[in-house]
């Protein structure tokens, strides 16, 4: 055994144990822990990558791991910060690395000071996201069964046409419960991003999911906008309770990378925050391999909250009479029968889930044309001047004749639409 190898190893036992001696004790939350977080990203060498390899679910076999890291070890000691974690971005040809700084001040410092380094591709502050559910507003009837996509949707003249049969939607969002009854044999793969216990159950996650895929025809319970989709359950967000989903920078890349790993067809982001440059370097690797990408409009951000404000994301508000600085569509979002992590069903409301059914919509849209572009569903949301401006109020989504626009007909009851041609 090589001295180099001998010292890679003596300064990651190092850099780990001062990991778990800085984490703040067990009193402190994830979301304190983010704060005072630096994200490390230090190039991977060309002809170590290949578009589409699995790179993210092998990352101990990677090519020039343990030299990478030993870089990152000996930038988080002169920088004064630990190494807590690392991930693979393989979409963006990067290892990610995650230091730890005593508090966010000197996060902030530290992460500029990196960025200068000729070694480092990049690096900037962890960055924390909240889901976009409204609080307070859960109902007690779980049997509830009026879902306001089938009227205003048309939802069974939709599922003549298309029920997501065979497409992948990855919901990045807090845990799906696997074993709801109105969810069994519904989640392809899922995957965990925030801690090692395996699968978790979660309020916002589950009510997410079933929004977009909840079995139909089983006798119980709700429909899924999409109920043949088969859905990746990517758990990067926390979730104590019924208080709001929290996710992180890192957690959410991870998933991001793991949805392209995994091809996806749809990803859905029903969750808001600052704008961020590693999350938005992924989902320009998103849109670019094809896969549509759904967020939610933040209407108290001045920007309208990112993901929703990144180009070629399909941003979904579930508020009425209100304007945002970014194009938009409106979703149904009051009093919407979901999921529960309990195995119930409940009423819930929010854009979270104006977002969720637009996802669905999106699904049933890629069955019928499997190489639609990002770009060519943003124009059947909403066509040419038909788009809202930034000024403008988004007008309700008309799923009917979303659907004759991709068909290429009339799919619904013909009076419902005819108003759109």
């Amino acid at each position: 055994m090589s001295l180099r190898f001998i010292l890679v190893i003596a300064l990651l036992c190092a850099a780990n144990a001062s990991a778990r001696g800085i984490d703040g004790g067990a009193s402190e939350t994830p979301d304190a822990l983010a704060q005072r977080q630096v994200l490390l990203m230090l190039k991977v060498a060309p002809a170590h990558y290949a578009p589409g390899a699995g790179y993210g679910g092998d990352y101990e076999n990677a090519p020039g791991r343990y030299a990478r890291r030993h870089v990152a070890v000996e930038l988080a000691r002169a920088h004064g910060l630990v190494l807590r974690d690392e991930w693979m971005m393989a979409a963006l040809g990067v290892d990610c690395f995650v230091l730890d700084a005593s508090d966010r001040a000197v996060a902030i410092g530290e992460a500029r000071a990196l960025a200068a380094d000729p070694r480092v591709e990049s690096a900037q502050v962890m960055q924390v996201f909240r889901a976009m559910a409204a609080t307070g507003q859960v109902g007690s009837d779980p049997l509830y069964a009026v879902q306001p996509a089938t009227a205003t949707w048309h939802l069974s003249d939709l599922h003549r046409q298309a029920t997501g049969k065979g497409v992948r939607v990855a919901v990045i969002d807090s845990g799906v419960a696997l074993d709801h009854p109105d969810l069994r044999g519904q989640v392809a793969l899922a995957r965990n991003f925030v801690d090692a216990r395996g699968n978790v159950g979660e309020a916002h996650g589950t009510e997410v999911a079933g929004i977009i895929a909840a079995r139909e025809g089983n006798g119980i319970g709700m429909v899924g906008i999409a109920p043949q989709a088969r859905l990746l359950a990517l758990r990067a967000c926390w979730q104590e309770g019924e208080a709001p989903a929290t996710c992180s920078t890192f957690t959410l890349a991870q998933a991001l990378q793991f949805s392209i790993d995994s091809r996806a067809q749809v990803i859905n982001l029903s969750l808001s925050g600052p704008r961020d440059q590693l999350l938005s370097r992924l989902l320009d690797a998103a849109l670019v391999r094809g896969i549509s990408v759904v967020g939610t409009v933040d209407a108290d951000a001045a920007d309208g909250g990112f993901p929703a404000s990144h180009a070629g994301v399909v941003a979904v508000t579930g508020t009425t009479g209100a304007t945002f600085p970014i194009a938009a569509v409106r979703a149904p979002g009051e009093g919407i029968p979901a999921t529960r992590s309990d195995g119930s069903w409940g009423l819930v409301s929010g854009t979270s889930f104006a977002a969720a059914q637009v996802t669905g919509l999106v699904a049933l849209l890629r069955q019928r044309r499997p190489g639609m572009k990002p770009s060519d569903l943003l124009t059947a949301l909403a066509p040419g001047p038909n788009v809202p401006s930034a000024s403008e109020r988004p007008r309700a989504l008309d799923a009917c004749a979303v659907m004759m626009r991709t068909v290429g007909r009339c799919v619904c009851t013909c009076a419902a639409v005819a108003g759109t041609r």
